[in-house]
């Protein structure tokens, strides 16, 4: 590659929380949400070229098409024509997070593609604007940081969180969104606790805390909670729940240690299940 080319991290967003609020006329639904990063992830990379192209590999890079509805080429699309570009990008995905697995997968991508690319054609466009007409996960996965998200995902607050270890499993099932959020018995449930009772002691907090989204999905796709259970036999787990509308689950340990023998132990009993431990990144500042 020459040497102008640019790398990009695309994380693996963890929703610690996530309680829906209620839902809009126009059928979007209401949330209110804890998010972290993980240090697992895509990688994108970005090198000059005349057109706009994106070949992609890695672990899960074979379930995912390379045409024009692909959200990295999307958002690569849509900040061209907003910066007045006149080049193009060779664009590099390595896939190594699973597909429709509610680890904003495929917004943290496309959140990489807009940082990469303002980058490589140095345009100091409005990013956020761009993030936001692409999903509702985009806008937060393009800050990458510890924040809360409340309405479709667009009102983003930073917050200061210590950095977690954390277990992420995913039993290997594709869950649809939209159906999961069908299956919903109820839209208007209470907003996440106010962030101040925390304290300090947030995994006390968070224990206090749901996933609105855990039993529509159990119903979905029973392996999903086959999963957390997993997650919770695992020796000196602090906290388990399910991500987004899954299928990945995640625990949260009091260290290292704990969290690799932990996905170790996963790994042995469910050599088919995508198992790894990694690190929940705290606050910056």
């Amino acid at each position: 590659m020459s040497a102008a080319t640019i790398t990009e991290f695309a994380p693996a967003k963890i929703n610690l929380a996530l309680h829906v609020t209620g839902q809009r006329e126009d059928g979007y639904h209401l949330l209110d949400t804890l998010v972290a990063f993980a240090d697992v992830g895509d990688r994108l990379n970005f090198a000059p070229a005349d057109e706009l192209t994106l070949s992609i590999n890695g672990t899960f890079g074979a379930g995912l098409s390379t045409d024009d509805d692909n959200l990295v080429l999307r958002a690569a699309t849509a900040l061209r024509k907003a910066a007045g570009a006149t080049t193009g990008a060779e664009i590099r995905l390595e896939k190594n997070l699973p597909l429709s697995s509610g680890i904003g997968g495929g917004s943290a991508d496309a959140a990489a593609a807009l940082r990469g690319l303002a980058a490589l054609w140095d345009t100091d466009t409005d990013l956020a604007s761009i993030a936001a007409k692409l999903g509702a996960d985009v806008p937060m996965c393009l800050k990458s940081e510890p924040l809360r998200a409340q309405g479709i995902g667009e009102q983003l607050q930073a917050v200061v969180l210590p950095g977690f270890h954390i277990v992420l499993a995913n039993p290997g099932v594709a869950v649809s969104t939209p159906a999961i959020f069908s299956r919903l018995d109820r839209k208007d449930h209470p907003p996440l606790d106010a962030l101040e009772d925390a304290d300090g002691d947030w995994l006390m907090w968070l224990t206090d805390q749901r996933n609105d989204l855990e039993a529509p999905a159990f119903s979905t796709a029973p392996e999903i909670a086959q999963c957390l259970d997993a997650l919770w036999g695992t020796s000196r787990v602090r906290l388990a729940r399910m991500s987004g509308s899954g299928a990945t689950c995640f625990a949260l340990y009091d260290s290292e240690g704990c969290a690799a023998r932990a996905a170790a132990q996963l790994k042995a009993a469910y050599p088919d299940w995508w198992v790894t431990a990694s690190q929940l990144q705290g606050s910056t500042s």
